[in-house]
């Protein structure tokens, strides 16, 4: 099996590719990192903006002095507004009048703006009715020429509503499914819901089964509504629920042929155990929390006005007997020692070796309990003597085991003290934890108390805190067949009633004593029928008529049922035609917090039941956490609703959701605030498109994320850029517009028609390359630096003066033919991670002679072309877009907007002439140019220019003499950079204060790099900036 990392051999970018600017970069922007090859284009615009908000400030500054007279309580409230966040604005409701299935109508006019909800509807139902998500084979059944490419999405529970860890994973593997789809494969995306484990104290079995099916329809509905929305191209008629019949006869063939080999057992061994559930719990479903000290917490099965004392290490004495000895021991669970049956010291430990073998007394049940000599205790750690509870803990159970231990259980299942844990029983366990400390207290054992830094085990189905109990259960021997950092036993028994019983069952023999714990009473089968054979054949001297069997009550863990999954949903054990030609799976995509858990578990049935790898590829997403780095929690008010972002919600309505939750008062108020922190406006409508464009864009190499909405909806402005580009780009080819039958570059291509050819060409190749290496940062940063910096800004800027004022007819269609193939392969190009704005768009593109194709979907993914690899041109043009931005930025580091003179110190003749030759272009990229002439290389500029190199081939002179007052501009630089260096200090500062590297988090701490290192680059420029200046003045 190849586990794929998610990094790339290419050199990645630093940051995810940032959303489209605002204004002006904010001073305490993060920076991005190493200079890419577009910084100098990329720091021109940022400085053509610049000027952009420099006169915006004027304007304002104008409005502020003239509102000087207003009353002062008028510009306290609009002082007091929200500035930055983005508004989550109502817009008159769309409704979808196109019938459920039927393929969108567009033939109205080109709506003129962006809107997800109208862009998003109806696409989905059409793709789904018309069966483009099915998988296509050729006509004897075979897979495709270009392969199969089968992906089983990794099962949510039924129960729950997908959040936004579902939407990124989707995202991720729609996005996988549709480019391998486009490739011309065979592509299978199977749907799995998952059985989720519930109590049914109160109900009768078969009651509390129908109740449970009615909620499954309820919350698979549900569930299904969600995916479709976010645009997962599912094979619906391949959805399976793991407690479908067929899949229950896989579960149950599993489980026989297991036990019949012995890999599956019955032993009394421990489990994590949840008192409030009543059932035991798996290891994934056990969270630990960790604790500085001493903790008062309160406990959810106990009485809710009490809390206990956690985090503590108590030590106690026990009475050596017949000796004025005692040995003094200590622990962090007080009510255990009520099942204590020995006190271990190491072998080599002199202060204890002359009680080996003797024994203390327990001081409330004159219990006698040996003192042995084991390996485990650490002469070191504290007294060097250790308590051993086998039947309470988990290494103390292994100690038990190597010293032929009593096991004693002093719990109920509820968690109460039984009769074993006298004079104490009937307590809850916590309870009884104060009791015995204040007995121990009256009898002159207790010794300490001291804080002690810990880990306690959570239920994360409950809240409560797990408790080690020994229980006779089922388990997978994993040793000989586990993969690495999988336990060497795995406990499949769960004490509830929903999902798949355990097909095993105990022999019960008349007039016998029936000890359900003996394990060689125990048969399994798939039918009644098999099991009652199978327990003829085991006890052929019990007369038959004297045998009947009891099936276990108990179900299976859902992980067991899980593990079959990707070779049960293909028909498992029946040799089906899919276990032929689609197993083993291509890809399992999931997250790391279950690589171990659930995968290798995957990985170890596959290998034992069918001889095969379940998967070539598995690729693991990393967590999402809110933009501070906090991991999202609903009391932290921080969990995000993937239907919030796609369609918008207002601060109101998300604190009302908090009201009516289950929060505690404190935690209600503390999740309130943060949601007015975070969300002041609300959260605007981004749609789904931007969620997963934004969401891939996150995705590099790391297994944190920090999730920014603000992100988000800079990507739905990407989306608006793409939708107006397009609007464009139609305009200019005309209604009459029919494109060539081919793509294939006629000799007659344009300087900037080749040079834009071979930036769409290197995207093709590098988001191709990306998405097989799993880098959906770089694939997401390539397409969106191709759409808005190469096309958008430039080339439709180029075609403005290409088509409507050409030279000649074919000069006119050579650039439209150009235009049109930008679109319609760069549409291709980004419609595996914005599914429903690239079909709108695609089916608005007129399509060439012979191309029939139906769906955006099934078209070809556009593949690299030695024919548009135009590599001289691109390096020519490079040059002439390389001026024209250094121009704009000269022109707006000196604030110069009309009437420029422009003046390009070239290199050489060749270079000279390529100037002239496209100064209509650089007068069309730069706007305000009066004056535009080259000069060759060491010849005297105009004096009183500010200039900048370019690079060895040309430098710009801007004439700046003259035309602006340098003092005032001096100024405010300086007033800017004051700022900017406040900010950086008072950051530094912080940074530098007493606990900031220990105690502040990993995510935290890069960010605030990040943002230093902007503060330093924003420093740098403002102080050239102000020397260019100071220049001028001499």
């Amino acid at each position: 099996m190849a586990t794929n990392a998610a990094g790339s051999k290419d050199k990645q970018p630093a940051a995810a590719p940032a959303p489209p600017p605002a204004a002006l970069m904010p001073a305490d922007a993060p920076a991005d990192g190493e200079k890419s090859k577009n910084h100098d284009k990329n720091e021109a615009k940022r400085l053509e903006k610049l000027a952009k908000f420099q006169a915006k400030q004027a304007k304002l500054a104008a409005e502020k002095q003239a509102a000087a007279a207003k009353p002062e309580a008028e510009k306290k409230k609009k002082k007091e507004e929200p500035k930055e966040a983005a508004v989550a604005v109502p817009e008159v409701a769309f409704v979808n009048t196109t019938p459920k299935g039927d393929k969108k109508d567009l033939s109205a006019p080109f709506p003129p703006t962006y809107q997800p909800k109208v862009v998003e509807a109806a696409w989905y139902d059409w793709w789904e009715k018309s069966g483009f998500f099915r998988p296509e084979f050729k006509a004897d059944g075979s897979a495709l020429d270009a392969g199969t490419y089968v992906v089983p999405i990794p099962p949510p529970n039924v129960t729950g509503a997908l959040h936004l860890g579902h939407a990124l994973t989707n995202a991720i593997q729609d996005t996988l499914v549709r480019w391998n789809r486009m490739q011309g494969k065979t592509v299978v995306w199977k749907k799995l819901m998952r059985e989720r484990g519930i109590t049914r104290h109160d109900l009768g079995r078969e009651k509390f089964i129908d109740e449970v099916y009615a909620w499954k329809d309820e919350y698979v509905g549900r569930i299904y509504d969600q995916l479709r929305r976010i645009g997962s191209s599912f094979d619906w008629e391949r959805s399976k629920f793991t407690m479908d019949p067929d899949l229950c006869e896989s579960v149950k063939e599993a489980f026989v042929r297991l036990h019949d080999d012995g890999t599956i057992y019955r032993a009394n061994r421990l489990v994590n155990w949840c008192t409030k559930l009543k059932t035991a719990v798996s290891n994934l479903e056990v969270e630990d929390t960790a604790l500085e000290g001493r903790t008062m917490m309160s406990v959810p099965d106990h009485d809710p006005s009490k809390t206990y004392e956690f985090g503590v290490l108590i030590s106690f004495a026990y009475q050596v007997e017949n000796s004025d000895e005692r040995i003094v021991v200590a622990t962090t669970r007080l009510e255990t020692m009520l099942g204590d049956t020995a006190i271990a010291v190491h072998p080599s430990d002199k202060r204890y070796q002359h009680l080996h073998g003797k024994f203390v007394i327990h001081p409330f049940q004159n219990r006698r309990i040996p003192i042995v000599a084991d390996e485990y205790p650490d002469p070191e750690f504290g007294t060097g003597a250790v308590k051993i509870t086998p039947a309470h803990d988990f290494n103390d159970f292994e100690v038990g085991r190597r010293n032929n231990l009593e096991f004693i259980n002093i719990f109920t299942d509820d968690g109460k003290v039984n009769e074993n844990g006298a004079p104490f029983t009937g307590l809850q366990r916590f309870d009884a934890r104060v009791a015995v400390l204040e007995a121990l207290k009256e009898k002159g054992l207790y010794v300490g108390t001291a804080d002690n830094k810990m880990m306690l085990p959570i239920c994360a189905r409950s809240g409560n805190i797990v408790e080690p109990l020994l229980k006779p259960q089922w388990w997978v021997n994993c040793k000989g067949m586990a993969a690495q950092a999988l336990e060497a036993d795995w406990c499949i028994s769960r004490q509830l009633w929903w999902g798949h019983r355990v097909p095993a069952y105990f022999v019960v023999i008349a007039g016998d004593a029936n000890d359900r714990a003996d394990s060689d009473r125990w048969v399994s089968g798939r039918t009644d029928a098999e099991a009652l054979e199978r327990a003829h054949t085991k006890f052929p001297k019990i007369d038959k008529a004297s045998i009947s069997l009891e099936q276990d009550d108990d179900v299976l863990d859902t992980w067991f049922s899980s593990g079959l999954w990707p070779f049960s949903i293909m028909g498992w054990p029946n040799q089906t035609l899919d276990m032929d030609r689609l197993f083993p799976n291509t890809l399992l995509e999931t997250g790391w917090d279950i690589l171990f858990f659930w995968v290798a578990r995957m990985i170890m049935l596959s290998l034992k039941l069918t001889g095969k790898v379940p998967f070539t590829q598995v690729y693991c997403h990393a967590l999402i956490r809110d933009a501070h780095g906090r991991k999202m929690s609903k009391s932290l008010g921080n969990v995000i609703d993937p239907y919030d972002i796609m369609e918008g919600i207002t601060l109101e309505r998300l604190l009302k959701r908090l009201e009516t939750g289950n929060l505690d008062p404190r935690e209600l108020v503390r999740a309130s605030e943060a949601q007015r922190k975070d969300y002041p406006n609300g959260i605007p409508e981004c749609g789904t498109d931007a969620l997963r464009f934004g969401l891939l864009a996150y995705i590099s190499g790391g297994r944190t994320i920090l999730f920014d909405i603000q992100r988000v909806d800079g990507y739905r402005k990407f989306c608006n850029k793409i939708w107006n580009a397009t609007r464009f780009a139609l305009m200019k080819l005309g209604d009459d517009y029919k494109p060539r039958s081919s793509a294939t570059p006629t000799g007659k291509e344009s300087l900037a028609d080749k040079w834009i050819l071979a930036k769409l060409n290197k995207a093709i190749k590098e988001t191709n390359a990306s998405m097989e290496q799993f880098n959906f940062m770089h694939a997401t940063s390539t397409i969106y630096q191709f759409w808005l910096y190469d096309l958008c800004d430039v080339y439709l800027e180029v075609c403005k003066g290409a088509i409507d004022n050409a030279a000649s007819p074919e000069a006119k269609a050579t650039a439209q033919d150009v235009l049109y193939t930008c679109l319609d392969q760069g549409l291709r190009l980004l419609h595996p991670m914005m599914p429903f704005v690239t079909e709108e768009l695609f089916q608005r593109i007129p399509r060439r002679a012979g191309d029939n194709t139906v769906t955006i979907m099934k078209a070809a993914y556009p593949v690299f072309r030695s024919d548009w690899e135009f590599t001289a041109a691109e390096a020519d043009f490079e040059v002439v877009n390389a001026v024209a931005a250094g121009a704009r930025s000269l022109l707006t580091e000196y604030n110069i907007r009309s009437n420029a003179s422009v003046y390009v110190e070239v290199a050489s003749d060749a270079h000279r002439e390529l100037i002239a030759s496209q100064s209509a272009i650089i007068r069309g990229l730069t706007r305000g140019i009066k004056t535009l002439e080259t000069v060759a290389h060491g010849a005297a500029a105009p004096s009183g220019c500010a200039l900048q190199t370019i690079s060895s081939a040309a430098t710009v002179h801007l004439l700046v003499r003259g035309q602006l007052d340098i003092d005032v501009e001096i100024a405010k630089l300086h007033t800017k950079l004051g700022k900017v260096q406040a900010l950086s200090a008072a950051l530094e500062k912080v940074m530098a204060g007493d606990g900031y590297a220990a105690r502040v988090k990993a995510e935290v701490k890069e960010a605030d790099a990040a943002k230093l290192k902007g503060y330093a680059t924003e420093i740098e420029t403002l102080t050239a900036s102000i020397a260019n200046f100071e220049k001028l003045k001499a």
